[in-house]
């Protein structure tokens, strides 16, 4: 048999992977919209079309549901860090991650993250997946904040694992979503004023 050959998976076996996908991508919404303390397994079973017995069949508990779905989002955020052009500036490359970050929020795409005392935080801790990936992207955005500093492009009197910090508060600011409850700007305009806040700051210039 040659090396090249492809896998040939099953119909069974893709039909598995699409219910999977269908579960994650439900979650996902859901921890957007609610947040894991008030998601439940019934509304997640049931946005599928599936019993809820058969979802336990892929994920044993709602805190294994939660993590399928912070994976895939640490995964994607990978993915978009890999595609970032390898010769911006490296403040040029923070801000778009941060404008990344926003946009997602502001799509509905990003998992509220767990609060210190919840059980999904204990889960977290213990996916390798998922500290694999946070470990990865926090090597990188590190890396980007030092060179930045190094230049004069960003404060270097802050140290740089609270610049790090603040760029992943981005990813559950509230103010996202008091501005756009507002009504009174563009989805483009809210990342365009969170982003002036963020790497500018709220003095005035002159």
């Amino acid at each position: 048999m040659s090396t090249n050959s492809v896998v040939k998976v099953s119909f069974k076996e893709q039909m598995l992977q699409a219910r999977e996908d269908a579960i994650v991508r439900t979650v996902n919404r859901l921890l957007a919209e609610k947040g894991f303390e008030a998601m439940t397994v019934d509304e997640v079973a049931a946005d599928v079309g599936i019993a809820k017995a058969s979802l336990y069949k892929h994920f044993p508990s709602k805190e294994d549901l939660a993590a399928a779905a912070m994976v895939r989002v640490m995964r994607r955020a990978q993915d978009f860090l890999s595609a970032v052009p390898a010769d911006a500036a490296p403040l040029d490359k923070l801000k778009t991650v941060a404008r990344w970050t926003i946009e997602v929020q502001l799509a509905g795409e990003m998992p509220s993250l767990p609060s210190q005392n919840s059980t999904l935080r204990a889960t977290l801790i213990a996916n390798r997946d998922y500290m694999d990936g946070l470990m990865d992207l926090s090597d990188r955005l590190g890396g980007w904040i030092e060179a930045a500093q190094k230049e004069g492009t960003l404060n270097p009197r802050l140290p740089a694992i609270a610049v790090l910090y603040t760029l992943f508060a981005r990813a559950c600011d509230p103010v996202l979503g008091f501005l756009k409850a507002g009504g009174q700007h563009t989805d483009a305009q809210i990342a365009e004023l969170v982003l002036s806040t963020c790497f500018d700051g709220l003095n005035a210039r002159v």
